[in-house]
Parts: C-alpha cells; sequence; structure tokens
C-alpha cells in the first residue's frame, strides 16, 4: 500500500528508475506537463519557484503527457531538449506517463486519490494540474492547470516552515 509520495518509484526522462524516498523530508510540487499547451509558459513561473525554494528544500517534478489534446507529442529525449532550451527548466522532468484512465501512472493514481478535484472528481482535467506534497509525502493541495505558479509560492514557503 503506497502512503506517501516518496512510496513510489518513477522513470526519468532518461530512462532511469528514479526512487521518490530521494526526496523524504522536502517539499515536492508534481506537475503534470506538456510543451504545446496554452499553459505551457507556465514552466518560466514553475522554474522560477525551483531557483527560489531548492536551496531550502523544494523539488518539483515534472511529469510529460499527452492526454489532453495530444499536447505532448515529442518522445523523452524531445521534452527534455524542449524544456531546457525555451524556458531553461533544471528541475527534474520524468518519463511520459499517463495521468487518467486505466493506464495512469500509479504515483498519479496516488495523487488523484489523495487530494480530488473540483466536486471529488479524481480526473485530472487538463494539462499543468499542480500537486503540493509535504515533507511526509502527504498532499497538501492540488491546483488547478490555471493557477499560475506565483500564486502557489505562499504555500511552498508555509510547507517548506512547517
Amino acid at each position: 500500500m503506497n502512503n506517501s509520495l516518496f512510496d513510489f518509484t518513477v522513470t526519468n526522462a532518461n530512462g532511469q528508475p528514479q526512487d521518490l524516498s530521494q526526496y523524504k523530508g522536502k517539499v515536492v510540487l508534481v506537475v503534470n506537463v506538456a510543451s504545446k499547451c496554452g499553459f505551457t509558459p507556465q514552466y518560466k513561473g514553475l522554474e522560477f519557484l525551483y531557483q527560489k525554494f531548492s536551496s531550502n528544500g523544494l523539488v518539483i517534478l515534472g511529469f510529460p503527457c499527452n492526454q489532453f489534446g495530444a499536447q505532448e507529442p515529442g518522445n523523452d529525449s524531445e521534452i527534455l531538449s524542449f524544456c531546457s532550451l525555451n524556458y531553461g527548466v533544471t528541475f527534474p522532468v520524468m518519463s511520459k506517463v499517463d495521468v487518467n484512465g486505466e493506464k495512469a501512472a500509479p504515483v498519479f493514481q496516488f495523487l488523484k486519490s489523495s487530494a480530488p478535484g473540483l466536486l471529488g472528481t479524481e480526473m485530472i482535467k487538463w494539462n499543468f494540474t499542480k500537486f503540493l506534497v509535504g515533507k511526509d509525502g502527504k498532499v497538501i493541495e492540488r491546483y488547478a492547470p490555471n493557477t499560475e505558479p506565483s500564486a502557489i509560492a505562499q504555500d511552498i514557503e508555509l510547507a517548506l516552515k512547517a
């Protein structure tokens, strides 16, 4: 039974397993990302948060997903290159996953059941849904795709102090 984000192992964009237990004691912002979405410029805000708070214990994990309007068509290396070249992304980007449906990545099944969306629905509605996870691996808050990263800064600060 997975009771915390830190119970999962995922695959990073380089195809290597990444044990999320390495982030125990840190605050983690998990985001399903896409390169060809109206919200794609949020990469800039996410990177700003990462630069501002990573030395205090924030980790941002980007999980590319092609389930919404086929807005993430590239392979993992193309996605990494896009993020780095266009938005200077330095936070970890994982391998492309499904976030909804039967093939949804287990880590997203955990996040969605821990923090259902509007009206209690677990389904992720679009790219750039964000989950703020505390140092204990439990979900603190779920944010809508249109929530700008800067609007989460205060919650991140509180979580880092907790």
